[in-house]
C-alpha cells in the first residue's frame, strides 16, 4: 500500500509537538508537550536540550498512536523550529555545552551595540537583511564560545552549532547530520542573503569559526532518514523550515503580496516579495521565505517578542487567569480596557521599534481597573503590536495588504481576532486549519519527496474557515493606536542603566 500520510514535527518555544496530516492536508492526529522555561537571571531565556530532545521524540510516537497508522504509512517528514534559539554541542559525545540560549533571550544586548557603536550595523543589514539585535543566533554563540571558552575547539571542527533544526537532525536522522536550511540560517546574522552561504565578513566580526557551522540545504529535499529506533522503521525526512517561513507555506502565500500572521508565543507577521530581496526602510527585517529547487524566495517580516506569551503571563506569573482560554470571556465581559494599556515589553520590543531595552509597562489604572480589563489590556496589545507592523509593511511595499491571514493557537481567540481587524482596518481571515506551521511542514515534506510535483500543488489544502471584518469607526480608532503608541513611548530605554 502506497504511503499516505505526512508528519510534522514543530519544535516551538514552550512546546514540542507532532501532527500528522493526510495527503489533501485533513489533520488526523497531533500531540503536544510542553517543557520547563529557565530564567538564570533577569532578561535571560534557557532551554534544557534535554527536555527538547525528549518531548520532540515522545509527542511524534504518541501522534503516530492516536493517529491509528503504521510508520510505513508515512511517505515523509518536516521540521519545522523556533528560529534563533541556540545550540552548542560536542560533535564525538553529541553533549551539549550547556543550555540552549532562547531566541527571547537579552544577554548579549551589549555585544550587539558594540557592533553598532563600531559602525557595523549598516554592513549586517546589508549582507543579512536583519536589524543588528541580540534576537538573533550569531551573538549569541559569539557568548558560548567566549563564556564557555571553546574558540579554539569550535575552529577544530570538535563542536556543532545548530539551531533547533540542527539539533534534531542530528540527534534523530541516521549518520547525524550536521545541517540546517536556508531559512534557519537567515536567522543567524551570519547568512548572507545574496550568496546564500555563510559570510566570511560576519564570520570574523564574531570571531566565529567556519568549522563549527552546519551546511545549509534548501527548505524541501532529501535530508536523511529517520533512525528505526524511534518509529521501528526508517522514514525520509525531507524538510526543514524555521515556523514562521513554514506558516507563509502553510497558508498558501505563493505570491508576492501575500502577508500571514501567526499567533504563537511571539507574533510574526510575513509578506512573500517574491525572487527579490526588499530592503525594509520602516524597521522590518528582510528574510528567507524558503529555497526550493536551489532558488531562494524571500520575504519582508515583522517580529512581535510577547504575543501569547503574554497570555502565558497572566496565568503563570500573575495568575489572574487559569487558563489561556478563560481570557476570551474575560475579555468581553467588560467594554473597554477604561483606558488600560499594557506594553508587553518583558525581554525588549522587536519591529518596528527594536528596543533591547525596553520594558514591560502597564498604564492608565484608576481604582476601579480590575482583571478583565488587564486581561483585555493584554489581548489587545497583542493586535496593538501587529498594527505596528501591518502598518511598516504597508508602508515598505507601498500599498496596504487587501486582508491578513492569521494563524497560531491564539489566532482561535475571536475577540482578538475582531480587535486584529478593527485596528488594522482589514480583514482577518481565519483557515480550518490553525496549524499551519504544521501543516507548512508536512506541505514541504511532501514536496521533499515528490508527493508534489509543484508549490502551487500544495496550495489546495489552504481552506477558509471565517473572516472578521472590521467594524471600528476610524476616528476611535485612531485615538485607541494613540493611546497605544503613548504607552509604548514609556517603556522605551527603562531598562538601559
Amino acid at each position: 500500500m502506497m504511503a499516505k500520510y505526512l508528519v510534522a514535527l514543530d519544535q516551538g518555544t514552550t512546546s514540542s509537538r507532532a501532527v500528522v496530516f493526510s495527503l489533501d492536508g485533513t489533520l488526523v492526529a497531533s500531540c503536544n508537550r510542553e517543557f520547563p522555561q529557565h530564567y538564570p537571571k533577569p532578561g535571560w531565556v534557557e532551554h534544557d536540550p534535554k527536555d527538547i530532545l525528549e518531548t520532540q521524540v515522545t509527542s511524534l510516537q504518541e501522534t503516530v498512536r492516536l493517529a491509528g497508522i503504521r510508520p510505513e504509512d508515512i511517505a515523509a517528514i518536516g521540521i519545522t523550529n523556533q528560529r534563533e534559539t541556540t545550540f552548542l554541542w560536542d560533535r564525538k559525545t553529541g553533549e551539549c555545552v550547556g543550555n540552549a540560549i532562547v531566541w527571547q533571550c537579552r544577554r548579549t544586548s551589549g555585544i550587539v551595540e558594540e557592533l553598532v557603536r563600531a559602525g557595523h550595523g549598516d554592513m549586517i543589514r546589508e549582507k543579512t537583511g536583519l536589524v543588528p539585535d541580540a534576537y538573533f543566533s550569531g551573538t549569541k554563540l559569539k557568548w558560548m564560545l567566549d563564556y564557555y571558552n571553546l574558540r579554539e575547539k569550535a575552529a577544530a571542527g570538535d563542536l556543532c552549532f545548530g539551531t533547533a533544526d540542527s539539533f534534531l537532525c542530528w540527534n534523530l536522522l541516521e549518520d547525524r547530520p550536521h545541517v540546517t536550511d536556508a531559512t534557519n540560517a537567515g536567522r543567524t546574522m551570519l547568512f548572507n542573503l545574496h550568496t546564500q552561504d555563510w559570510d566570511e565578513d560576519l564570520l570574523k566580526l564574531l570571531e566565529i569559526p567556519r568549522a563549527c557551522l552546519p551546511r545549509v540545504v534548501d527548505t524541501a529535499g532529501p535530508i536523511g532518514m529517520l533512525d528505526p529506533a524511534i518509529l521501528g522503521r526508517r522514514i525520509p525526512v525531507t524538510a526543514m523550515a524555521g515556523d514562521q517561513h513554514a506558516s507563509l507555506f502553510g497558508q498558501a502565500c505563493l505570491k508576492p503580496g501575500d502577508v500571514k500572521n501567526t499567533y504563537g508565543t511571539g507574533c510574526f507577521m510575513l509578506m512573500n516579495t517574491g525572487d527579490t530581496p526588499v530592503m525594509s526602510r520602516n524597521g522590518l527585517l528582510t528574510t528567507m521565505a524558503w529555497r526550493i529547487g536551489g532558488k531562494p524566495v524571500y520575504a519582508l517580516e515583522g517580529s512581535v517578542f510577547m504575543g501569547g506569551a503574554t497570555i502565558q503571563w497572566l496565568r503563570d506569573e500573575l495568575k489572574i487567569i487559569s487558563t489561556a482560554a478563560e481570557s476570551e470571556a474575560l475579555a468581553q465581559s467588560v467594554n473597554s480596557t477604561g483606558g488600560v494599556y499594557l506594553v508587553p515589553a518583558f525581554t525588549g520590543l522587536g519591529a518596528p521599534w527594536w528596543d533591547m531595552y525596553s520594558r514591560g509597562t502597564l498604564v492608565g489604572m484608576t481604582r476601579g481597573t480590575g482583571r478583565p480589563q488587564i486581561v483585555r489590556a493584554a489581548l489587545e496589545a497583542i493586535a496593538y503590536q501587529s498594527a505596528d507592523l501591518m502598518e511598516a509593511m504597508a508602508k515598505d511595499a507601498g500599498k496596504r495588504p487587501e486582508h491578513l491571514q492569521v494563524d497560531g493557537g491564539a489566532s482561535a481567540n475571536a475577540f482578538l481576532m475582531q480587535f486584529q481587524a478593527d485596528i488594522c482596518a482589514i480583514p482577518v481571515v481565519r483557515p480550518k486549519v490553525l496549524e499551519t506551521t504544521a501543516l507548512g511542514a508536512a506541505l514541504l515534506a511532501g514536496l521533499g519527496a515528490g508527493v508534489y510535483a509543484t508549490p502551487e500543488e500544495t496550495a489546495r489544502s489552504w481552506k477558509k474557515d471565517l473572516e472578521f471584518a472590521p467594524r471600528m469607526d476610524e476616528a476611535t480608532r485612531r485615538l485607541e493606536l494613540e493611546g497605544w503608541h503613548r504607552a509604548v513611548e514609556r517603556s522605551l530605554g527603562w531598562a538601559k542603566n
